[in-house]
């Protein structure tokens, strides 16, 4: 018997640039900017359910500090929080 070949494919993670103009964004704040939730109400319950990771962990903290460089994860998507550009 010839033994089958199984392929998978994965899904390519969508990965967002977050800009802000602050030293620092809490992570409930930089998911209403991100338009990934409505409220901040929503953002609360799905920190605290778990359903957020940043920088590859579960984070049930919603007032976690997020720098330039921090990555959040939220609903297959990934936020990347970068310093916005100065317009002159």
């Amino acid at each position: 018997m010839t033994p089958r070949r199984i392929t998978a494919h994965i899904a390519k993670k969508e990965t967002r640039t977050l800009p802000i103009t602050t030293e620092f964004i809490r992570l409930d704040a930089a998911l209403k900017l991100a338009n990934a939730v409505s409220t901040g109400g929503q953002a609360k319950l799905i920190i605290t359910e778990g359903d957020v990771r940043v920088n590859g962990e579960v984070c049930l903290s919603r007032g976690k500090k997020l720098h330039e460089g921090d990555r959040f994860l939220f609903n297959g998507i990934e936020y990347e929080v970068r310093k916005a550009e100065d317009r002159k």
